[in-house]
C-alpha cells in the first residue's frame, strides 16, 4: 500500500510539472521562431532593395531638373553637351543651330546703311566701339557732303570730326576714314578693292571689317568675328579660342564656305536680339534645347520675352533704310539722328 501511494503521488507531481515544462519549452521556442521570421523578412528587404537599385530611374533626354542654390523652386535646365563631344556631333549641332536661326531670322542682313562698297567700308570702320544704329544716324550727313573717296580724302578734318562726333572716338575715326579714302584714290583708282589682302592694308581696316565688305558688297564669303559672334560661339561651345583670327579659323572649319556670310548675320542678330551678354533671354530662345549655356539668363518665358530687343521686342531696328524683306517681315526702320 505504501508503495502504491508513493507511485500515485509521483504520477500527480509529474502531471503538474508537465504543463510547466511545456510552457517553458514554448517560451524558449518562441524567440527562435521570431528570429527565423525576422531573418526571412530581412532577406526579403535586401532582395527588394537590390532590385530597386538595379532598376535605373528614367532620365529626360532633353531637359533635366536641378535645384537652384538659395531658391526653393526647382529650375528646369538643359543638360550640357558631353565634354567628350565628338567632332561629328559638334559639326551636326553647330549646323543645326544655324538652320534654326535661319528660320528665326530669314531677313537677316548687314545692319549698316550703305548704297555702295565705299559707304559700307566707311560705315564699318565707324561702327567700332559704338552701335550700328548710331552709325546709321550719322553717315547720311557724312555721305551727303563727301559722297566719294576723292571728296573725303580732300575734306577739312575738323569738319569731318564735327560730323562724326556722335560716333565716339571721332578724332581717331576721322583719321582712319580720311586715310583709307586717300589710299583708295592713290592706290586703287578711287575704287574699293574686292580682295582681302588689299583691304587689310587700308588704314583702320582689319579682317573683321574686310569680311563685312567682301561678304555684303562683293558676295564673297567671310566670317565676321565681332563681339557678339565671339561671345555666342564660345557660349555654344563651338570653340574655346579667344583670339578673333583663331575663332574665325575654327568656326570656318565647321561650315561650308558658302554659309559663312549668312552664318555671321544669324549669330550676330541672335546676339543682339535674344542672347544678350549680361542677361540672355533663355526662356524666349528658339535654340534652347541645343544650347549648353541654357539657364545662364532668364528662363521664365514671360520675363524673357520682355528682354527681347529690336523687332523681336516690337521696337525699331538699326537701319534707317532697311531692305524690303525686313520691312515685309514686320521690321521697323530706325529714327534719324535727333528724332524721337
Amino acid at each position: 500500500m505504501g508503495g502504491e501511494k508513493a507511485a500515485v503521488k509521483k504520477s500527480a507531481a509529474a502531471k503538474k510539472t508537465a504543463p510547466v515544462k511545456k510552457a517553458a519549452a514554448a517560451k524558449k521556442a518562441a524567440p527562435a521562431k521570431k528570429t527565423a521570421a525576422a531573418k526571412k523578412t530581412a532577406v526579403a528587404k535586401k532582395v527588394s532593395t537590390k532590385k530597386a537599385i538595379a532598376k535605373k530611374p528614367a532620365i529626360a533626354p532633353i531637359k533635366a531638373t536641378a535645384a537652384v542654390k538659395g531658391a526653393s523652386p526647382v529650375k528646369t535646365v538643359t543638360p550640357k553637351p558631353p565634354t567628350a563631344e565628338s567632332r561629328t556631333a559638334l559639326v551636326r549641332r553647330a549646323r543645326r543651330i544655324n538652320r534654326e536661326l535661319a528660320e528665326v531670322f530669314p531677313y537677316a542682313h548687314p545692319e549698316l546703311d550703305f548704297d555702295n562698297p565705299f559707304q559700307l567700308l566707311v560705315a564699318t570702320v565707324l561702327s567700332a566701339q559704338t552701335t550700328d544704329l548710331r552709325v546709321n544716324q550719322t553717315t547720311p550727313a557724312l555721305f551727303a557732303k563727301y559722297p566719294t573717296p576723292e571728296d573725303l580724302a580732300a575734306a577739312n578734318p575738323e569738319e569731318v570730326e564735327e560730323i562724326l562726333r556722335p560716333c565716339g572716338f571721332f578724332r581717331a575715326k576721322t583719321k582712319s576714314v580720311m586715310g583709307l579714302s586717300k589710299s583708295l584714290v592713290e592706290n586703287h583708282g578711287g575704287e574699293v578693292p574686292g580682295h582681302l589682302e588689299d583691304l587689310v592694308k587700308l588704314p583702320g581696316v582689319g579682317r573683321k571689317t574686310a569680311f563685312v565688305v567682301l561678304g555684303n558688297a562683293f558676295g564673297r564669303p567671310g566670317i565676321t568675328v565681332d563681339t557678339h559672334f565671339q561671345r555666342l560661339v564660345r557660349r555654344w561651345q563651338w570653340t574655346e579660342q579667344t583670339d578673333p583670327d583663331k575663332i574665325e579659323a575654327e568656326i570656318g572649319a565647321l561650315f561650308p564656305k558658302s554659309d559663312w556670310t549668312d552664318l555671321s548675320h544669324h549669330v550676330i542678330w541672335h546676339g543682339r536680339r535674344i542672347c544678350h551678354a549680361r542677361k540672355p533671354a533663355c526662356g524666349a530662345c528658339p535654340i534652347a534645347p541645343l544650347c549648353p549655356a541654357y539657364g545662364e539668363g532668364e528662363t521664365d518665358p514671360e520675363k524673357a520675352t520682355k528682354l527681347l530687343k529690336y523687332e523681336k521686342g516690337g521696337f525699331p531696328g538699326q537701319r534707317l533704310k532697311p531692305p524690303q524683306s525686313y520691312l515685309d517681315a514686320g521690321g521697323k526702320p530706325a529714327l534719324p539722328l535727333g528724332a524721337g
